[in-house]
């Protein structure tokens, strides 16, 4: 007893300490939060300022129903600034990022992401092409790869190989006999990653497939890339070679695995041959090239995007030292360079060059910013540009090249002035001309109205289904059983040992103790969850985390009535009793977290999107002030802007007491001064009050949004409920094992003990 005495006092004593450190971890996390928060709503507006918020091609959609903000999707993707948290809850911030790697997809265990393509509805660079990749109107022509509009190596991989799959199934179903001793079954027009896909698949089926390629090497775009550049190829599997088991690749790697892959399979490669035409014949399709025709009743277009280099149109471009391509860096030492461009390709071109010795880089972009270049990029080019190791001019054009010499314009209409900066090689990266003229000649369209509809934002779903369909199969069975044992289920515990089925029914009975055993062996199921989605562990388990998002419902749902059978539908003051309470407390958080928790996050970003229409409508509203010259406009912008984020990331109850007093003082002082200054900038009454009605909505707005954000806070609390209690049902139930192995009278069943 004194023994116990003394550690009751410790445990009491070391009790304040440890409230204290936990309300203090609390404080700051939630400080830290909000500073995640703050940075994530600037940063989306920026974005929206820059343009960068909008899709290029691919685009991650989110539904907000389902998101419960674990942030495995801003973890998992591999392009900085696409995705982040605010509020709670997943938001895409720079979209025009987004190159459609779909890791975001891949770990999402609630299935709320999907990466689709963006609004394309208006887009004329993009071919019509059916689910199949064929081309719609041109029967036996496909395309694949970069010339789709996706310019990853493995999603190029992806389409060859579901084009040959295509033209295997067509040639089988319909069944024709393609063997020809002058013609292959398919012809492939390009040897990039799409083709070689495509060729090695043909030759898997059995298909003969001929290449015809304009250079005279493998490798496509990859090829022309620069000397030991990483390339991102994810997961992909090569057909005939099996899964590539790094992430990236040096082109170097990836040309010389191609290369041997071709030569190991006896690929029929044209190479040096330029397409001119392509046409439909009686017999299927004719390909007409520098080094002659060549026909098939398939064709698969696996061209880049590129196409001719982009020239500027300026005098002195058709001199040698003008080049639209690098290759090798190391090649260019002691040399005066200007490099055009403002994508990846220039920046990247820029600072390899600027390594070299004895060089002096230039990089001219005609835009105000870089807003079509990766964040890693972007950081890299700006800290070179503070070093002095490249020298960055924006709103630039270049007026002439001679043969020392670079002219450039720079500054917009107000502010123009030329520079002429010595120079011996100018390096143009703007891009080039795709091939479209020779797809719109051969039959294929790019009006947006040719392609086939779809619905872009539709969720694909969840495992949860098949779990809970799973799982009301398996509460009809305990129904069942529990209505076969009504009498001894619904009599008082003290009553129990009179009945028949008592010793095979109670928890350590013959039927009891193996419905406890498979409790816990649902817990270890269940628990197995936290495997799969650690990054380090996942490839222990196999199947996609929405898989084990199912099972971990299924299993954790099922646990919960399979210990309410294993005790008979009574608690009782024991360890096992306390752990039954808290696997109820941990099944509750959880449905709330998991179904409850996304209305309150989902509403704050609601008004996130009120706050940045209001801003966008200010911005129209006074964008006719900024263009007569005048400030007013701005200085309305900065005002409005302010009083919407005064208090708006300030966490606790104080503050937020003291922003919605005080802040209606500051509201009516902001509109007086700027119903002065508008009257003494001549602004009609119409236009004065609707920028009144402006700025008090942005208040109540950035209330509301604070408001929601705490009551978010609060709730947000279910996950560390959820995760705590479970590790405090886990170890009272180790301690109820270790108990009962110990003292309880513990009876294994057999077949002729079951029934009485």
């Amino acid at each position: 007893m004194p023994e116990l005495h003394t550690t009751l006092v410790l445990v009491l004593a070391s009790l304040p300490v440890c409230l204290v450190l936990g309300a203090l971890f609390v404080v700051l996390r939630r400080k830290a939060e909000l500073r995640r928060f703050e940075r994530s709503a600037r940063e989306r507006a920026l974005a929206k300022s820059r343009g960068t918020d909008k899709a290029r091609l691919q685009y991650p959609n989110i539904d907000l129903t389902s998101c419960v903000g674990c942030g495995a999707c801003v973890d998992a993707c591999p392009e900085e600034g696409v995705l982040d948290l605010l509020h709670g809850q997943a938001v895409v911030i720079h979209g025009s990022r987004c190159v459609g790697h779909a890791r975001c997809e891949d770990v999402c265990p609630t299935g709320a992401i999907n990466v689709t393509l963006g609004n394309v509805s208006t887009r004329k660079d993009l071919p019509a092409i059916d689910e199949n990749l064929g081309a719609i109107g041109v029967p036996g022509l496909y395309l694949a790869g970069e010339l789709t509009g996706f310019a990853l190596v493995r999603t190029a991989v992806e389409h060859g190989t579901a084009v040959a799959n295509h033209i295997a199934h067509e040639i089988k179903s319909q069944r024709l006999n393609t063997t020809s001793s002058d013609r292959p079954d398919l012809l492939i027009i390009g040897a990039g990653p799409a083709g070689l896909a495509c060729a090695l698949r043909a030759k898997e089926l059995g298909l003969s497939s001929q290449i015809i390629e304009q250079s005279e090497s493998l490798g496509g775009t990859v090829a022309g890339y620069p000397r030991r550049k990483m390339v991102m190829t994810q997961p992909l599997r090569l057909p005939l070679h099996g899964k590539l088991p790094k992430l990236e690749y040096q082109k170097e790697t990836l040309i010389e695995l191609w290369t041997s892959l071709a030569e190991k399979h006896n690929l029929d490669i044209v190479t040096n041959s330029q397409v001119t035409a392509i046409h439909k014949t009686p017999e299927g399709l004719a390909v007409e090239t520098s080094t002659g025709r060549y026909t098939a009743p398939y064709v698969c277009l696996a061209l880049g995007r590129r196409g001719t280099p982009r020239k500027l149109g300026v005098p002195g471009e058709d001199r040698s030292k003008v080049l639209y391509s690098l290759i090798d860096s190391e090649s260019y030492s002691n040399c005066n360079i200007l490099v055009v461009g403002g994508g990846d390709s220039a920046v990247e071109a820029a600072i390899g060059l600027s390594r070299q010795p004895g060089n002096t880089v230039t990089l001219s972009y005609r835009g105000k910013d870089l807003t079509r270049v990766k964040s890693k990029n972007e950081k890299r080019i700006l800290e070179a540009a503070s070093n002095g190791t490249v020298r960055l001019i924006f709103e630039s054009n270049v007026t002439s090249i001679e043969d020392e010499s670079v002219t450039l314009r720079i500054g917009n209409d107000r502010s123009e002035h030329t520079e002429t900066i010595p120079n011996d090689f100018v390096f143009v990266m703007v891009g080039g001309i795709p091939p479209f003229k020779l797809l719109e000649e051969a039959g294929v369209s790019f009006d947006p109205a040719d392609r086939p509809t779809s619905d872009i934002t539709q969720n694909k779903g969840t495992s949860v289904l098949p779990a809970l369909v799973a799982l009301l199969i398996c509460a009809l069975g305990i129904g069942i059983w529990v209505a076969m044992h009504s009498d001894y289920y619904s009599s008082p515990v003290s009553f129990r040992p009179a009945s028949p089925w008592h010793e095979k029914l109670r928890p350590s009975g013959p039927i009891g103790l193996p419905l406890g055993v498979f409790a816990v062996s649902l817990f270890v199921w269940n628990l197995s969850y936290l495997i799969r989605r650690s990054t380090r562990l996942a490839w222990l388990l196999p199947g996609s985390l929405k898989f084990w998002m199912g099972t971990h419902i299924f299993s954790g749902l099922l646990s919960f009535l399979v210990v309410m059978l294993h005790s008979g539908f009574a608690v009782r003051q024991t360890v096992g009793g306390h752990a039954f309470l808290a696997l109820l407390i941990v099944v509750a958080s959880g449905l709330i977290g998991r179904y409850l928790y996304a209305f309150v996050p989902r509403a704050a970003n609601g008004k996130e999107l009120d706050l940045e229409d209001l801003k966008s409508r200010l911005a129209v509203l006074s964008g006719a002030w900024d263009r007569h010259g005048g400030t007013f406009g701005l200085h309305v912008r900065k005002t409005i802007d302010s009083l919407a984020d005064e208090g708006r990331w300030r966490g606790g109850l104080l503050a937020r007491i003291r922003h919605l007093v005080v802040g209606q003082f500051v509201l009516r002082r902001t509109i007086r001064s700027l119903r002065t200054e508008a009257r003494r900038e001549g602004v009609s009454d119409d236009v004065r009050l609707e920028i009144e009605v402006l700025a008090r909505t942005a208040f109540r707005v950035s209330l509301q949004i604070a408001h929601y954000e705490e009551i978010r806070a609060v709730l947000s609390s279910w996950r560390y409920i959820h995760r705590w209690l479970a590790l405090l049902m886990v170890l009272l139930t180790v301690a109820h094992i270790v108990t009962a192995v110990r003292y309880a009278d513990l009876q294994w069943p057999s077949l002729s003990e079951l029934w009485p």
